[in-house]
């Protein structure tokens, strides 16, 4: 590909992890919210499933750190996002309604992302890894977070016995 074209477009870092950070560690949503802080500080696009949780928190974290945030919606519209799935809008820039529901949102949430990072997480993040790493983005883990992230390593492991 053209060096002048990728050098055009912001890069675009995908956070994954729980919608539901009650059920790990007291520390998580302010990792998220580094995270998000990271990430605009680097310059990057902050890509979440716009949802609750870790992805919330990143988005705060961007959002407040001055940065760009793009939602990927599972719903078909705002009316559906905030009425049916009960998600929230606050911090991102733009949020894109799918229509599609969670399981194919996750993978375009994985998609979107030039490299991914996932904290804790459940069986969504799962399934945004797993999306990731079938097309060899470049991912991040944050290990000790609980979840998804503390089972990584061994889950690779089954990859290349």
């Amino acid at each position: 590909m053209n060096e002048q074209l990728t050098n055009k477009f912001k890069k675009k870092i995908a956070v994954s992890g729980p919608a539901i950070t009650k059920l790990f560690k007291d520390d998580l949503q302010e990792k998220a919210y580094q995270v998000g802080v990271a990430i605009a500080k680097a310059g990057a696009v902050c890509v979440t499933g716009a949802t609750t949780g870790v992805p919330q928190w990143a988005a705060k974290g961007a959002h407040e750190a001055g940065g760009f945030v793009l939602g990927i919606s599972p719903a078909i519209n705002l009316r559906h996002h905030v009425h049916v799935y009960n998600l929230p809008t606050d911090y991102h820039d733009i949020i894109i309604y799918t229509g599609l529901g969670y399981a194919v949102r996750d993978n375009l949430v994985a998609r979107s992302g030039d490299a991914m990072i996932t904290l804790a997480g459940r069986m969504g993040s799962l399934n945004e890894f797993t999306a990731a790493f079938q097309d060899k983005r470049v991912q991040g883990v944050l290990l000790g977070t609980g979840g998804i992230a503390d089972e990584v390593e061994r889950l690779l492991s089954l990859t290349n016995p």
